[in-house]
């Protein structure tokens, strides 16, 4: 990918001092008792227990610190075991946190809390002894589970429209993309091997999974998967939080885990489906949904919603509604019953009644395989979308399904999970030609990290590999040409950048048809750097040829469209052509807004641009108002110290100085000047500009 731009183990931890480590469930367990110690084996005991249910034990004898802690855990979910002494004292003090699913009194006198507890739905009881509570937890993480399954919700958009019954939204075509990258994928025996001793490690000191993990190495095949996916234990906790998170770590290791088992359901689909006599039938599933996914849902009638897990579901209504009332048990969340139709004549997303082939045996399941999309498994789909879907297909290639996994999750601006799975390949490979592209896509995520130095040490690996195995004209050359320029031009040594960027031009023109999207790239790039340097007709230029490129050759709603729009809206902005920039950047913004996820770090591009006009403008109000929304994308997918981050508190504290609130200006302008000494050089234009607006 060209740079283009413009703006756990099983663990036991104590009083919460070490920093979190990645989580292989969907849930966490918090123990606080001023009474706890480790060395005694009454308490190993205890822990041993608890792991069996919730692999990510952390024990507590202080409430502040476990206060502290619950506060800090993001979107984690925590089942919390409090002991009755300090039962009265914490629980109002946590049952409020978001993160708090639910919480059990462990004391030695049941009556003495069963009516104080009334007060407080998520208690879910008093218990003297350890085998009610994990009776009790289990019931709860059974529930949590059912309950934390992704989904993607499609609205039907104006009452009695049918111009957007079925019109797919992006998070739905990037997971289906992603779905077809892992069945793609292949695998050997070795691969069970390394998953068993990558498991060992993270469920290390557990011993039901240790022996769960052993029992799967020696006994997995293929004809297994639903079975060990069914049995709840490392296989089923690890697979639906890595791909309600694609975690990439995990998935790696758990590939051909995904592979077998949505091929084992779609032989038994095969196999049955003419059991069903072509006559479509219902299946339930009970779970809770928070009240921002009830109200999401509620928008959806008569369009669809996608469930991005293996789904299970039931023949049996009664089964199904027991989730459906435990969730009415919380009061973060909404019981719901789905009520599926299935027409089997569809050839939509495999599913299978996996009865004969259940840990459990005789229950009357149907298991879904990844990705269901629900409204009576319609395949309809948005035209517009699909041609979209079918680009960005041919874009995420490879030579592998990892390759093209890394690919993905660097579009999707997943630039942490994309740096874990290229560290582990790089690991795993001395292929001259695969270091030098996974050299490639680390130095392309750290120059999107804002991490230009690093991103300089990767790309200089890239080219130091291409100069010494490639023809001098080589098209790879010329991409690394322009990578190295376009870090140039972002560290503001704008002479060293444009060498660079002229050198990968000269290779594409040579080599390349007149309307290659690399050309395109070229120009864009090219023209960035002319922008930088203050000359904007010459930027313009540039710009204007990278979009009459685009424009031939890519969808009408294609990402780098957007680029293009969003840097020609940028030179009229910068010549004082505020209408004409607020058309090209709001151009840009609606091909983002369709395309791309929530929280990409484009759309925050796209909102500071549109700020910057409006504050040009004078209209310091509608600049605030979208300089607010990119600082809340930057500070939920930005690295504290990215240089975007600072763009943003600086272009805040200017509206607020110009609106004559200077306190708040000088909070915004100082925020700003610290990161720009922590990850910019002292001569940086940046730098000056921060200090400049703190001298006003």
């Amino acid at each position: 990918m060209g740079a283009q731009k413009s703006k756990s183990s099983s663990t036991t931890r104590k009083h919460g001092n070490q920093p979190r480590q990645r989580m292989v469930q969907n849930c966490l367990l918090v123990w606080v008792d001023r009474n706890i110690d480790e060395k005694e084996q009454d308490c190993q005991n205890t822990l041993t227990h608890l792991r069996s249910v919730v692999n990510d034990v952390n024990l507590y004898t202080q409430p502040d610190a476990c206060l502290q802690f619950l506060n800090s855990i993001g979107d984690e979910k925590a089942f919390v075991i409090i002991s009755g002494s300090l039962g009265q004292h914490l629980v109002p003090e946590i049952h409020g946190i978001p993160q708090v699913n639910a919480i059990y009194i462990f004391c030695s006198n049941k009556s003495r809390y069963q009516n104080w507890i009334k007060n407080w739905p998520k208690v879910k009881g008093v218990h003297t002894n350890i085998k009610e509570i994990c009776e009790a937890l289990t019931t709860g993480v059974k529930q949590h589970n059912q309950d934390s399954i992704a989904m993607s919700f499609v609205t039907a958009r104006g009452e009695g429209s049918n111009a957007n019954l079925n019109q797919l939204e992006s998070s739905f075509m990037y997971t289906q993309i992603f779905k077809k990258i892992l069945l793609d994928m292949e695998h050997d025996k070795q691969a069970i091997r390394d998953l068993a001793n990558y498991c060992r490690q993270r469920f290390q000191g557990n011993i039901a999974e240790q022996s769960a993990i052993d029992k799967f190495e020696g006994e997995y095949r293929p004809d297994m998967a639903i079975w060990w996916y069914t049995r709840e234990c490392f296989t089923y906790k690890m697979l639906n939080q890595a791909l309600r998170t694609l975690d990439g770590e995990v998935i790696i290791n758990m590939g051909f885990f995904i592979h077998d088992l949505h091929k084992q359901i779609q032989q038994l689909h095969q196999v049955q489906v003419s059991s069903y006599g072509r006559k479509p039938f219902v299946v339930y599933r009970g779970q809770g949904l928070c009240k921002t996914d009830l109200d999401q849902l509620s928008k959806t009638v008569g369009g669809l919603f996608s469930f991005n897990n293996f789904l299970s579901t039931s023949t049996q209504q009664e089964k199904s509604l027991k989730f459906t009332y435990r969730a009415l048990r919380d009061p973060d969340k909404v019981g719901v019953l789905f009520v599926i139709t299935i027409d089997p004549t569809i050839a939509a997303t495999p599913f299978a009644s996996i009865r004969d082939f259940t840990y459990f045996g005789g229950e009357a399941e149907i298991l879904f395989s990844m990705h269901s999309v629900q409204l009576q498994l319609t395949a309809d789909d948005d035209p517009q979308l699909r041609v979209l879907t079918d680009r960005i297909e041919s874009e995420v290639r490879g030579s592998t399904g990892w390759q093209r996994l890394g690919r993905l999750l660097l579009i999707l601006g997943q630039l942490d999970k994309a740096e874990e799975l290229y560290t582990v390949l790089l690991e795993q490979t001395s292929d001259k030609n695969d270091r030098a592209l996974y050299y490639h896509q680390l130095g392309y995520l750290k120059y999107d990290q804002g991490d230009y130095k690093m991103a300089t040490e990767y790309y200089g690996k890239v080219l130091e590999i291409r100069e010494t195995t490639l023809p001098s004209n080589h098209l790879d050359l010329a991409t690394s040409y322009n990578n190295i320029g376009a870090v140039y031009d972002n560290m503001g040594e704008y002479s060293k950048a444009l060498p660079f960027h002229e050198k990968a031009l000269e290779i594409r023109e040579k080599t390349l048809p007149s309307n290659h999207p690399s050309l395109a790239q070229s120009y864009n790039n090219i023209g960035a750097v002319y922008m930088n340097m203050g000359e904007y007709s010459k930027a313009l230029s540039f710009h204007e040829k990278a979009v009459e490129i685009r424009e031939k050759t890519l969808p009408s709603n294609h990402p780098s469209l957007a680029t293009s729009y969003n840097n020609i809206g940028a030179a009229y902005m910068n010549m004082g052509e505020y209408s004409k920039a607020l058309s090209f950047y709001g151009k840009a913004l609606e091909i983002r807004e369709k395309t791309l996820p929530s929280n990409h770090p484009s759309l925050a591009t796209s909102y500071n641009n549109i700020g910057l006009v409006y504050d040009n403008m004078g209209e310091y109000s509608k600049a605030l108002s979208f300089y607010e929304k990119a600082l809340e994308i930057d500070e939920k997918t930005l690295s504290s110290n990215h240089p975007s981050l600072a763009t943003s508190y600086n272009n805040i504290g200017l509206v607020y100085d110009n609106m004559g609130e200077y306190s708040k200006a000088l909070t915004y302008f100082e925020r700003a000047l610290g990161i720009c000494q922590r990850a910019l050089p002292a001569n940086h234009p940046h730098m000056k500009s921060v200090k400049g607006s703190i001298e006003i």
